[in-house]
């Protein structure tokens, strides 16, 4: 639920204090509360997707140093540092592609929220505040998807169409 208008300007609804101020305030806030989720989701997308297709080419750019990051520093539990190693770098490389597109959206986000949480916790605790932000770009495109402008939207609305056919 959003804040009023008049109380963020210090005023109530009776208020004829300023209304010059609450008025563009209005139209402001109506104006960002109008813009569809399917432009905010892009940027979180392309963001989130940028993060993890970096990291997935730095491990290919020098494998060996990747390997020895993998034995010496991350220490993956239940995983051997090869395994874990190839499986990082599988994840960093295709889940991108897949936010990018905005294909197989939400499942990509799980999989990488939980490979936040395998990196928060176990590997980088110190580096909260920046996998916090990660997790909350995630969050978002788990429980909202990818928006209009996704092939996840193209194959519901193909599904629906064959759906309602029948």
């Amino acid at each position: 639920m959003s804040t009023p208008v008049s109380a963020i300007a210090g005023g109530n609804a009776g208020n004829t204090g300023n209304p010059g101020i609450v008025g563009a305030l209005q139209r402001v806030i109506g104006w960002l509360e109008a813009v569809p989720y399917s432009l905010l989701a892009l940027p979180l997308r392309f963001a989130v997707a940028t993060v993890f297709w970096n990291s997935g080419t730095t491990k290919l750019a020098n494998w060996d140093a990747t390997l020895q990051l993998f034995e010496d520093e991350y220490k993956v539990p239940l995983l051997p540092p090869d395994i874990a190693a190839h499986l990082g770098a599988a994840i960093e490389l295709s889940t991108p592609v897949l936010l990018v597109l905005g294909f197989l959206t939400r499942p990509a986000a799980l999989v990488l929220l939980g490979m936040t949480t395998i990196i928060e916790v176990f590997v980088y605790p110190q580096a909260w505040p920046t996998h916090i932000q990660w997790a909350a770009m995630l969050l978002v495109l788990l429980c909202r998807g990818a928006g209009a402008f996704s092939i996840d939207q193209l194959l519901q609305r193909w599904f629906q169409s064959r759906l309602k056919r029948k």
